[in-house]
């Protein structure tokens, strides 16, 4: 029996606040057709994360699969780089130190 390829995009993680669910946005560079311009598309994917690892920022692969919901067709294989997070607030320009 012959295995079927499945498509897999990178994208990075834009929202994390549904249950089991990311929305990955996927950048791709294309050229135009008569200008030659180079132009970035953009396109959102909604994917399944069984164990609600992944977080907004990180860098994911998603695989195609069945369909699991009316707009999920994805799912995340692995996570190839996790998001930076910054440590403290906001100061409003105020010093810590009043010495």
């Amino acid at each position: 029996m012959t295995e079927k390829k499945s498509v897999q995009k990178k994208g990075i993680v834009v929202s994390d606040k549904m249950d089991k669910t990311r929305v990955v946005l996927v950048e791709v560079l294309t050229r135009h057709p008569i200008y030659l311009k180079t132009i970035k598309k953009r396109k959102k994917f909604y994917a399944h994360d069984e164990s609600n690892v992944s977080r907004v920022g990180d860098i994911v692969l998603i695989r195609q699969c069945r369909p699991l919901s009316k707009l999920k067709r994805w799912k995340i294989v692995e996570i190839l780089q996790k998001a930076v997070l910054k440590t403290g607030g906001v100061t409003n320009g105020a010093t810590e130190n009043n010495s």
